[in-house]
Order: structure tokens, then sequence, then C-alpha cells
């Protein structure tokens, strides 16, 4: 069963123990991105099993090519949920080209790929050192480690959660390199295009998500200039170059009418604070 309850406070006191942290996957591996997309749009898959998490009931894969193996996981999901709640596995690919398309870097690589005779969505494993939940476990305590200058990783988290209308991240889903860097994983229930996830977001001022114990809300505080850039330059051509067939006209449209909501409150922030704090 996936564990919900107060994720967003969680992550935000773990968050306030440490220094701010880079939160994204590094250069040397971005740059790899294109290779390891063929790899698993191409490798024969030599082993599977169930990863045994999740509702989805996703499958770890092996696959090995030119003496390269990696492990990958597949998802297949796509039904209808309670509340207009899509599943899809689409919505992994999305995710992962509109985070290239904007210079996020904290969602892995994500193909199409046959399985069992069936479509899905293939992602790149990431060894990772622990998730949020796991923290939570282990008593929720973050040894502090020194980090280049770039926001904290809680801006990015509810900057990436409000564009793309995810409001089902949980504490495993959370994951933490060893260096404390964040990784973002599931986004199959994200790109919400009902009335209720374009009219507001998910975090900022007004957002939906408050914190449990005050109802206060979870504001932005900054984000690196380069990504309220790309941000900014978002359009519909722009989003459908990148995420293809995976979104349809409608959820693209939605997430323009996030990043008119996400940049209008980002301006207004900029305007208080000046573009020097916030923009980074």
């Amino acid at each position: 069963m996936k564990k919900h309850t107060c994720a967003f406070l969680v992550l935000a006191v773990i968050l306030a123990l440490a220094l701010p942290a880079r939160g994204q996957f590094t250069a040397e591996e971005v740059a790899g991105w294109a290779r390891w997309e063929a790899f698993l749009a191409e490798a024969p898959i030599v082993r599977s099993e169930a990863v045994g998490e999740g509702v989805t009931v996703p499958s770890k894969l092996w696959l090995e090519k030119d003496g390269v193996k990696r492990a990958a996981v597949w998802k297949g999901v796509y039904r209808k949920l309670g509340g207009g709640v899509l599943d899809s596995w689409k919505y992994e690919i999305a995710a992962y080209r509109l985070d290239k398309l904007i210079g996020l870097n904290m969602v892995p690589p994500a193909v199409e790929r046959v399985h069992k005779k069936k479509n899905g969505a293939l992602v790149l494993w990431i060894e990772l050192q622990s998730s949020l939940l796991e923290i939570m476990e282990q008593g929720g305590r973050v040894p502090v480690r020194l980090a280049e200058q770039m926001p904290a990783l809680n801006d990015l988290f509810y900057i990436w959660g409000s564009l793309i209308a995810n409001d089902d991240p949980t504490q495993q889903n959370i994951r933490f390199t060893k260096d404390w860097r964040m990784i973002l994983i599931d986004h199959s229930r994200a790109f919400r295009s009902d009335k209720a996830y374009t009219e507001r977001l998910i975090f900022g001022a007004n957002g939906i998500k408050k914190f449990a114990a005050t109802g206060q809300p979870f504001l932005f505080t900054g984000l690196p200039r380069t990504l309220y850039e790309r941000i900014k330059a978002l359009d519909f051509e722009s989003i459908r170059q990148a995420v293809g067939p995976y979104l349809t006209d409608g959820e693209i449209e939605a997430v323009l009418a996030r990043k008119k909501l996400l940049l209008a409150e980002l301006d207004e922030l900029i305007k208080r604070d000046g573009a020097d704090k916030v923009l980074r």
C-alpha cells in the first residue's frame, strides 16, 4: 500500500534540517540520457520480476546489450480512478520529456516499450540511498551536507509538482542519492486537466495543499534563473514537440494554465524580494 500520510509536511520538515542541495541529476548523468533512452528502447530483456511495491504493479526488468547490463522499471497501468483521475503509464514518459525541456533534471529517463505484448513506460532504474519513507522510519534525521548554491529541494519539488499537477507523490517515491540530491519517480497520476487543477496550483500561496498542523500554504521562495526562463518560454508547440503523443491537447493546455498561475506568483515574489534573491 502506498504511504500518503503527510508526505508534503514531512518533506518540508526534513529539508529544513539540511542546507540547500542540488536536487538534480549531475551534468554527466544528463549528458548520457540519449544513450540510455536508446538502450531502454532496444536492449533485449533478459530477466524480469515483480517490484512488489505500489498499486500500479510495476515490474523490474534486466536488460543487456553489447556487454552493458542495466535494470529498469516497466509500468503498463492505464485506468480511470474515482474523481476523474487517470492513472497512465504515458504520464511517466511525458514527465521525463517535460523535465528535459525545462532542464529540471530530476526525473529518470523513460521510453515506451512493449512487455508481454502490452505497451508501457520503461524507466531507467536509479540506485538510490533512501526514500523519504525510509528516512522517517529511521527517525527522520538527515546529515547536513555542503551543497552548491542552488534553490532548496522543496522549491524544486513544489514548482515541479505545481506545473504538472502531481498531487500523488508519496514518501516512498521521493528518493535521495548518497549526497542528498533528490530524484523524483512515479508520475502516472500527474497532468490533471480538470478545472480544480487549472485554476489553482498544488502548492503556493493559494495552493491546494496546506500544512496539516497549521493550515499554512507551502510557499515558493526561489528557483534557478534558467529554470524560470525555460518555464516562461513554454508554449503549446514546444510542449507538443517535447511530449509527442503522451499528452492530449487538453492536458497540454492545462500545463499552460498552471504555467500562467505559477509565473504570476513567482513574479509577485520577484517584485517583493528582488530578482537577485528569487532567481538564483
